[in-house]
C-alpha cells in the first residue's frame, strides 16, 4: 500500500492481520523496511492489525532530503491517518531496536495511546550511557559528533549483507540460531533489501540520527510506556534499559530471563497480549 503526501512524496507500507481489526503501528529496527513484522499468527486472535512503513529513503518510500526525527514521526502519522481513515490517529505503537528513537518521538508528539519498546537501542550519545560503553561501542556516535561527513561516507558503504553479518557476529548463540532460522531469515533478508534500497539513504539518515543526541523530550511523554528486554541481550543497552526507563515518567520496565535480543519474535505474546482487543 502507498500514501502520496501533499508534497508529492510517497510513503510505502504494509499491513498484517485482519483488515477489520484494531490497528497497531510497528516501527522496525535498523535498516529494515515494511516487510519486517512479528507475531502474525497471534494478530487475528488478539483482534489486532499490524501496520508497517518504509521510512523515507527505504523500500518504496521517497527520500526526504531534510528528514529529521520529528518529520519521520510526522510521516508515520500521515501514513497511519491515510491507511486507517483516522483524522487524528491515536493508537498503540510498538518499536524495536533502533526504531525506538522514532517510537519515542511519536509518543512525545502525543498521538500514541501507548508505547511498547522491545529490545530498544539506547541513546549512545547520552553521557551516562556513553560512559558505560567500551570505546568500540561508542566509536560511531563519536564520529557522528566529531566528523559527520566521515560517518555519512562510512555508513553509505554499508550493505544489507554487511548488516546481517554484523547482527549475527554481535549476537549470542541463542539469538544467532534464531536469526538464521529459515522462517525468520527469509523475512529479515527481504526487509533488509527494502531498508538498503537505492544506496541506503534511509538507513544512513536513520543511523546518523540515532547516534547523535536524541532531540526528544523523554520527560514530556504522557502515554503508558512498557520497556521489554531479554536478560541475555548484550547488544541494545548496557543496563538493559534501566536508565532509559528512569528518564520516561510513565515507563515500566520488564526483563525476561532466558531471552535475548530476539525477544520480539521469540515471545511476541508479551508485546501483543496487553494490546489485545477483548
Amino acid at each position: 500500500m502507498t500514501v502520496t503526501l501533499a508534497s508529492g512524496r510517497v510513503l510505502a507500507g504494509a499491513a498484517f492481520g485482519p483488515e477489520s481489526a484494531s490497528p497497531v503501528l510497528f516501527v522496525a529496527g535498523a535498516g529494515t523496511g515494511k516487510s519486517m513484522c512479528f507475531g502474525v499468527d497471534q494478530l487475528g486472535p488478539a483482534g489486532l492489525r499490524l501496520l508497517t512503513m518504509d521510512r523515507p529513503g527505504m523500500g518504496g518510500s521517497s527520500p526526504d532530503e531534510g528528514r529529521s526525527v520529528a518529520s519521520t514521526a510526522q510521516d508515520y502519522r500521515a501514513f497511519v491517518s491515510s491507511v486507517t481513515g483516522m483524522r487524528s490517529p491515536h493508537l498503540p505503537v510498538v518499536a524495536n531496536s533502533q526504531g525506538a528513537l522514532f517510537g519515542l518521538a511519536i509518543a512525545a508528539a502525543g498521538w500514541a495511546s501507548s508505547l511498547t519498546l522491545v529490545s530498544p537501542a539506547d541513546e549512545v550519545a547520552y553521557p551516562a550511557i556513553h560512559d558505560m560503553l567500551p570505546p568500540e561501542a561508542t566509536r560511531l556516535s563519536d564520529m557522528v559528533r566529531d566528523d559527520p561527513q566521515a560517518a555519512t561516507e562510512m555508513l553509505g558503504s554499508f550493505t544489507a549483507e554487511a548488516m546481517e553479518n554484523m547482527v549475527l557476529a554481535g549476537s549470542d548463540q541463542g539469538d544467532r540460531a534464531f536469526y538464521l532460522s529459515a522462517s525468520f531469515n527469509a523475512m529479515y533478508r527481504t526487509a533488509l533489501a527494502e531498508g538498503f534500497a537505492g544506496n541506503a539513504p534511509g538507513y544512513v539518515r536513520d543511523t546518523l540520527m540515532a547516534m547523535a543526541p536524541w532531540p526528544v523530550d523523554l520527560g514530556s511523554i504522557a502515554c503508558p510506556v512498557r520497556i521489554l528486554f531479554g536478560a541475555e541481550d548484550r547488544v541494545h543497552s548496557p543496563d538493559l534499559g534501566e536508565m532509559l526507563s528512569a528518564r520516561i515518567p510513565t515507563a515500566v520496565r520488564q526483563v525476561i530471563h532466558g531471552e535475548g535480543g530476539s525477544l520480539l519474535w521469540t515471545r511476541p505474546e508479551l508485546t501483543l497480549a496487553p494490546l489485545a482487543v477483548r
